[in-house]
């Protein structure tokens, strides 16, 4: 049925029927493209090459930038679940009372900020010595290390009455064990614990320091308590209640919250990952204008064709969707390949460099940029291709038979 008669066109109808007829004008649609593309392959091949590599450069700088986070992410540990609480110095605080210490646990004795531990610390620095060498070391004083702290070698008590707990970095400096005996300040101490290497940095730094109990310091307050979470979430819970707590009426306290030094990372790594893609999208636009060029080309190579096509009562649909499918194969070849490239490198990436975690880059928050390359570089070749075939569609068959 020719354009300019009443009746519908094929494959337009309502209901279920209309779906199949739309889904059988695309079948000879696709098969006509794909013949179309053949006719001239090296041109097909440039345009599929160009896809692949934009997509190659979206999906691989973003699993890039992907891994980065989640590295960091993994090697910072459990920073986040810290608080350090400090005097304020600037209000004229000094250290922090047995009541500052009593107001931080209510503040934090609570089921919706999680009940976290709270372990107060003396602190001092002395020379500690070894059997055949010495340092200079921070000194703290702990009741409870447990609370904040693992054992390497020997046993943490429960409640820190006698003897000296070793971090990994000063016994590691000496030739330390759980056992030997420790000079701090001209006495002589025995090694109960030597502490398991510290995943963590703060004010707070056990690796090159010696815990000692309570009764070895004279001070009248505490340099410091530590706020021990189960999570990133409750430590922050934890760090706002104590400000509205301890420093209701006046500035008693610092808080040095790692958990918003861990969202600075974490947003750090969150723009990296928004830069990369946005180089790799930088391949896809040029793809695009690729498969815009060889479409454009293409339509007014074959101007005659589908002129002869119009002429024969061939519908601007049917003409629109052979186009559109030309570029979508194109796009979607384009995207299959660079999808397919992507994930070789990478595992040749893991293969070749053993300091990738292969657990990182396999991690499934990946999957979901290679499904963003894929999505895009299949769009990529039907927008690029949507114009040209407009043009074509909406040729008139007389000019296009006169050319």
């Amino acid at each position: 049925m020719t354009e300019g008669s009443g009746g519908p066109e094929p494959g337009v109808g309502g209901g279920s029927e209309g779906a199949r007829g739309w889904l059988r004008g695309w079948r000879p649609a696709v098969s006509m493209a794909a013949r179309n593309l053949r006719r001239n392959r090296v041109r097909t091949i440039l345009a599929v090459l160009g896809v692949c590599i934009g997509v190659l450069a979206v999906a691989g700088l973003g699993i890039f930038g992907n891994v980065l986070a989640l590295g960091a992410d993994d090697a910072i540990g459990d920073i986040g679940t810290q608080v350090v609480v400090s005097p304020n110095a600037d209000a004229g605080v000094e250290s922090l009372s047995a009541a500052d210490v009593a107001a931080i646990r209510r503040a934090v004795d609570d089921p919706a900020v999680g009940d976290p531990a709270v372990v107060p610390l003396y602190s001092d620095n002395a020379v500690v010595e070894g059997p055949s060498s010495q340092t200079f070391a921070t000194v703290y004083g702990v009741e409870e290390p447990g609370l904040a702290f693992e054992a390497a070698e020997g046993r943490l008590p429960d409640r820190h009455r006698q003897g000296a707990i070793v971090g990994a970095g000063v016994a590691e400096d000496l030739g330390l064990g759980a056992g030997d005996t420790v000079g701090i300040a001209g006495s002589q101490v025995r090694v109960v614990a030597v502490l398991a290497e510290s995943q963590t940095f703060s004010p707070v730094a056990p690796d090159d320091a010696v815990f000692l109990p309570e009764s070895a310091f004279a001070a009248d307050g505490y340099a410091q308590a530590l706020v021990v979470a189960e999570s990133g979430a409750t430590a922050r819970a934890a760090a706002d209640a104590i400000r509205e707590e301890v420093n209701a009426r006046e500035e008693r306290v610092d808080l040095f919250e790692l958990a918003a030094l861990v969202d600075e990372i974490n947003d750090f790594f969150d723009l990296l990952s928004t830069f990369l893609l946005g180089l790799g999208a930088i391949s896809l636009v040029v793809a695009g204008v690729s498969i815009l060029n060889v479409m454009l080309m293409s339509t007014v190579e074959r101007r005659q064709e589908i002129g002869v096509m119009r002429a024969v009562g061939v519908t601007r649909r049917d003409v629109l969707r052979v186009l559109l499918a030309e570029a979508g194969l194109i796009g979607a070849a384009g995207a299959a390949a660079g999808t397919l490239l992507t994930v070789l490198l990478v595992a040749g990436l893991v293969a070749a460099t053993p300091a990738v975690d292969a657990a990182l880059v396999l991690d499934p928050t990946n999957g979901y940029y290679l499904l963003l390359a894929l999505g895009f570089g299949v769009g990529v070749g039907i927008v690029s291709g949507a114009y040209p075939a407009w043009k074509a569609a909406n040729e008139r068959p007389v000019e296009a038979l006169r050319s």
